[in-house]
């Protein structure tokens, strides 16, 4: 996807990279050898690459404008960022900044920043290097973090006694930066943004992961975040990421989610599907797959 319409909102993909990313096995440990095999027709090319046989994931925020706010939904992992133990993701230089413009926008007009969940990966963007100083990208934009997800967070960081610094250190540059600027608002798991834009929880991912709700009229699209990292997980909803920090609560808030918009027209936006992202859950045999919509 590149912009889709849910009634009268508008919703664009901001994409920071794109590309293999890992093996299967490394990131669903608990993968059976020979599920990518017997799903090969409809997976391959565009979720796993052919040759490579590594999972295929996109690093993208989603843009949502309504008649009342723009809201900028999960910052991807952001530039210059300290990041040794993820090479990939260490130092970046890249556009996403600039690719704002061509969707009509420029920093200042972000109403909101919501960030699904607080791993390294969905919050980098939330502030940029000034002056040798992590600074709130988006100077007019409120940020929404979920309380139960700070919280868990804060703790954590705070308790902390390893060598390396916990999600990557991404909470002190991206997200202590927000509190300190006082542009935060720590809301319950069920926040309401504006009718027709809310949260639900969906935990499992870490404690306080949410997915995305937009209708308007008789349209409806779900941002996933985090509850699927890939269409293979529709193939055997009970794979959860290495990534997960409860793999079965992650799991029934995935079959929940599946289950619920499977075989409906509702749209699916997850966090990491490759182009074109947007889609739908349909039922294959005793399982599921997913069809772009």
């Amino acid at each position: 996807m590149q912009t889709h319409t849910i009634g009268d909102i508008r919703i664009d993909r901001l994409m920071e990279s794109e590309g293999a990313f890992a093996d299967a096995d490394f990131l669903f440990p608990e993968i059976s050898p020979t599920l990518i095999e017997t799903q090969a027709d409809w997976l391959m090319p565009t979720f796993i690459d052919p040759e490579t046989k590594k999972i295929i994931m996109s690093f993208h925020s989603l843009l949502i404008r309504s008649s009342r706010s723009t809201i900028l939904v999960d910052c991807c992992v952001g530039n210059h960022k300290h990041r040794p133990n993820r090479p990939e993701w260490h130092q970046l230089n890249t556009p996403w900044l600039a690719k704002l413009k061509t969707l009509g926008l420029q920093a200042d007009d972000i109403d909101y920043v919501l960030c699904t969940h607080l791993h390294a990966d969905h919050v980098g963007w939330n502030t940029q290097l000034v002056n040798g100083q992590w600074v709130p990208t988006f100077p007019n934009a409120q940020y929404i973090f979920g309380q139960l997800e700070y919280q868990y967070w804060e703790e954590a960081c705070r308790s902390h006694e390893g060598d390396s610094p916990l999600n990557h250190g991404s909470f002190d540059d991206s997200v202590l930066p927000i509190i300190e600027a006082g542009k935060a608002i720590l809301v319950d798991n069920d926040h309401q943004i504006e009718p027709g834009i809310w949260l639900e929880p969906a935990p499992g991912h870490t404690p306080g992961n949410v997915i995305v709700h937009v209708k308007s009229g008789t349209q409806h699209a779900i941002l996933t975040g985090d509850v699927m990292h890939s269409a293979i997980q529709l193939a055997n909803p009970d794979l959860s990421s290495r990534f997960c920090s409860d793999a079965i609560l992650s799991r029934d808030s995935r079959t929940k989610l599946i289950e619920t918009y499977a075989e409906t027209p509702v749209i699916m936006m997850p966090a990491h599907f490759p182009t074109p992202t947007a889609g739908r859950i349909v039922r294959r045999g005793n399982a599921f797959e997913y069809l772009f919509n």
